[in-house]
């Protein structure tokens, strides 16, 4: 690097690298907005889903835009990168499997063990017409 950009990036010459970024993450808020203003009417869930998923790799375009800008590691060496890269997969990681062998045991044991099986699925009869209510003499 030399000394006339070492020179402009401490005298404000960065300015225009801030406005760039400031516009694009002002245009995917906006383009996410509309996004899910738009999906709220459509009712086909295979769209949804598309438009969800689109939503969320525009707000992953965001963050890697935050991250790097503002929290200054684009200009930062790999080694400094990696610690703190290495340990958000790990830790996405542990939450995907954490949620991934709950539902595991969850499923193992209502279909093995009817005992434990989950109220939502259990069939409640209908109660039978004018027998549902204890009526009160008041």
């Amino acid at each position: 690097m030399s000394h006339t950009a070492t020179h402009e990036a401490h005298s404000g010459g960065g300015t225009k690298e801030i406005i760039k970024v400031t516009i694009i993450l002002s245009v995917l808020t906006i383009v996410e907005l509309i996004l899910g203003f738009w999906m709220m009417g459509i009712t086909e869930p295979g769209f949804r889903l598309a438009i969800k998923g689109t939503i969320v790799i525009l707000m992953m375009a965001k963050a890697f835009y935050i991250v790097a800008y503002f929290m200054h590691l684009k200009h930062e060496v790999k080694n400094l990168i990696m610690t703190i890269c290495v340990p958000l997969f790990l830790f996405v990681w542990f939450i995907t499997a954490f949620l991934y062998d709950g539902n595991s045991f969850k499923t193992l044991r209502n279909r093995y063990d009817k005992h434990f099986k989950e109220q939502s699925t259990i069939k409640v009869p209908a109660k039978a017409e004018g027998h549902s209510e204890k009526k009160s003499a008041e």
